[in-house]
């Protein structure tokens, strides 16, 4: 059995989808929001269970993320969920400034959603 989580998301799919079975901590917002939502858990002492850029697209591209988080909180900070959110946000700002958001259309936008919501259904299963 996994151990209690939080979803952190912005995806409207995740939230609709897992709201009644699990803390979603929905975010208002991009990419960098939802990550930066994830660090200030992990500086509770939470810790990281999913890699934040778990999918081979470039974080630049993606305008869904979600990222599990621990529910339970350790004694002690984790350093090494700290480093990946960290290096995450940094990787992620780095493509934004080199590349900058593509302009994507509802139909791309929805895909992405099913991308992310399916990427974390199978984390469950």
């Amino acid at each position: 059995m996994i151990q209690p989580v939080i979803i952190v998301t912005n995806n409207p799919m995740i939230l609709e989808n897992f709201k009644e079975k699990y803390t979603v901590s929905f975010i208002e917002g991009d990419v960098l929001k939802v990550f930066s939502r994830a660090r200030d858990y992990i500086h509770l002492n939470h810790k990281l269970l999913t890699h934040p850029l778990i999918s081979s697209i470039k974080p630049n591209e993606v305008p869904y993320r979600t990222v599990l988080i621990s529910k339970l909180q350790e004694s002690r900070l984790d350093l090494e969920s700290l480093e990946i959110i960290e290096n995450s946000i940094a990787s992620t700002l780095k493509f934004l400034k080199d590349f900058g958001i593509p302009n994507w259309n509802e139909r791309v936008m929805s895909d992405f959603q099913l991308i992310d919501f399916d990427i974390i259904n199978n984390v469950f299963k």
